[in-house]
């Protein structure tokens, strides 16, 4: 392993270096805001009107309604939905939580959470989870190119030794979250698949479900909880979905191999796109390789086989092509879309959505699991001083508050996934090269280079004016190597499609996620908004 320093820049100081980017990121960064400030001005009108016309889905008829007082129902027992029932059940709250599938899930994603992540479970007293589930520590990334490789270690000199990213089984994790949740008296955990929400009069007061055995009950309470997961069938009751597929993983495990940098993730950036490989065990090592577009090559006809053989293989590191055949051979491959949703609500009484059913980003970054527990110590944090859940229209009012202080930290994730994917991905375009190359070797540099996007990344920075300005000094960065030491119109040109490149890529995806709440919230009236007193009671 090497960190590459390209010659160009020996005469340069580094300060006057990352001076220069920085004070161009930042004028580039003034400008967006005031033109996307009167764009999103100009949008309001309409944005409120189509708000306005969104309404509830109709309640089915049931049986029988469940007996028994409950303060929250919570709807989905993965990450989120499990630390949420905990969270609230060790508040005093009593919680029911209705979860399609109580048996251990198998997924090939939700994997790897991330040192900010950790922190969050530390904070919500759940840390233990990862322990007895041969979990591993993960100190930071090794990044492959083109022969090249760099380490960029997660920057937590300043935290204690048990703090660094975990990886393990998805399913383990949130069984021992479940086995937390179950402990608590006044949690009730029990299997069902809902199939509604029960609406009065635009309130929500609680759910239809069907029981293991097929029995059709109601179960009610003040608050509703969605978290039931990527393949929501509620969220359109309380939101605007609009979900993309950039790509889809293919997942495999090695089995009985060493990664070349122990306890780091590492991503390759491969032709057409990423690929990943982690840790997810003392013996496993998760592979997940993104194919772009929402088609993949079938895996019944061998096709998905032939297609990691042939165009995959030949581009990961030599010391896991044998584990990595073999894996093939084996046959166990995997498939998943990855979904990208910007959180769109629809505030509504009665009812909340929470994890990936309301919010979800490209898994490239392993953010989603650190935006869930965020957003979990945010709400427990909100509901704290509230006793009384049962004035629905005050307590969705107050709650709102709650859309706008998740933002600089679920955003800041969110946008460092999508624009990274784009920059990962091989294009045939030079501006669009050299913006991957430029990202490569800003990485590499050390120092702020490094420890900065680093930070973003592993939820230890929740800064979004920090994302923006890395961004776009990485671009700076990508024109000086254009330009140094004798520019030419053609170089002059690509420099100028770079920069434009940049822009088209990041600037959509903050966009939508809200470029008022992202960096001005403190300017958002719901960011004031105390608890109702007659709530307290």
């Amino acid at each position: 392993m090497f960190s590459l320093k390209p010659s160009f820049l020996e005469p340069l100081h580094m300060e006057y270096q990352y001076l220069l980017a920085a004070i161009v990121s930042s004028t580039m960064l003034i400008i967006f805001i005031l033109y996307s400030l009167e764009a999103k001005r100009k949008m309001r009108t309409s944005s409120f009107i189509y708000h306005n016309a969104c309404h509830m889905g109709s309640v089915n008829v049931v049986e029988k309604e469940v007996d028994g007082e409950t303060d929250i129902i919570v709807v989905g027992a993965g990450v989120a939905g499990s630390a949420l029932a905990y969270t609230l059940g060790k508040d005093g709250r009593r919680v029911q939580v209705i979860e399609r599938d109580l048996s251990e899930p198998d997924r090939i994603v939700g994997e790897l959470l991330q040192p900010g992540g950790y922190l969050k479970l530390i904070e919500l007293g759940l840390e233990d989870c990862v322990n007895e589930i041969d979990a591993q520590r993960i100190y930071g990334y090794a990044l492959y190119k083109d022969g090249k490789s760099t380490r960029t270690p997660y920057p937590l000199e300043n935290f204690p030794p048990d703090v660094a990213g975990r990886s393990f089984h998805n399913g383990r994790f949130i069984q021992r979250m479940r086995g937390k949740a179950a402990s608590l008296p006044n949690v009730r955990l029990e299997q069902g698949t809902v199939t509604s929400l029960l609406e009065e009069n635009g309130t929500v007061k609680g759910v239809s479900y069907k029981t293991k055995s097929g029995q059709e009950l109601l179960a009610t309470a003040p608050l509703t909880i969605v978290c039931d997961g990527c393949f929501s069938n509620l969220r359109r009751s309380l939101c605007n979905p609009k979900v993309e597929i950039p790509s889809c993983f293919v997942g495999l495990v090695l089995e009985n191999c060493n990664l070349p940098h122990a306890n780091h993730g590492h991503v390759i950036l491969a032709d057409p796109s990423p690929i990943l490989f982690y840790p997810i065990s003392s013996n496993e090592i998760r592979c997940l390789v993104d194919v772009p577009g929402q088609k993949v090559p079938s895996v019944g006809n061998g096709e998905m086989a032939r297609y990691l053989k042939s165009v995959v293989a030949p581009q990961i590191p030599p010391e896991l092509y044998d584990a990595f055949i073999a894996a093939i051979d084996k046959g166990n491959i995997r498939t998943m879309p990855n979904r990208s949703m910007p959180a769109s609500p629809h505030p509504t009484p009665g009812a909340l959505l929470m994890g990936d059913a309301f919010n979800m980003r490209h898994p490239l970054t392993g953010g989603g699991m650190t935006v869930a527990l965020s957003d979990i110590v945010l709400l427990r944090n909100l509901l704290r001083p509230l006793r009384n859940l049962n004035d629905s229209t005050s307590l969705c009012k107050y709650l709102e508050s709650f859309y706008t202080l998740r933002k600089p930290m679920a955003s800041t994730i969110n946008t460092l996934a999508g624009a990274l994917y784009k920059v990962f991905c091989a294009s045939p375009d030079p501006a669009r090269k050299e913006m991957r190359d430029a990202c490569f070797d800003y990485l590499s540099l050390g120092g702020v280079f490094t420890n900065g996007p680093t930070s973003l990344l592993s939820g230890l920075n929740s800064r979004p004016s920090s994302l923006v300005v890395h961004f776009f000094a990485v671009a700076v960065y990508g024109v000086g190597r254009l330009l140094i030491p004798f520019p030419t119109p053609r170089r002059l040109w690509i420099g100028a499609r770079l920069i434009s490149g940049a822009t088209a890529i990041i600037f959509p995806i903050i966009k939508a996620e809200g470029v008022r709440q992202m960096f001005f919230p403190v300017t958002v009236p719901a960011y004031y908004r105390a608890p109702p007193v007659h709530l307290h009671a």
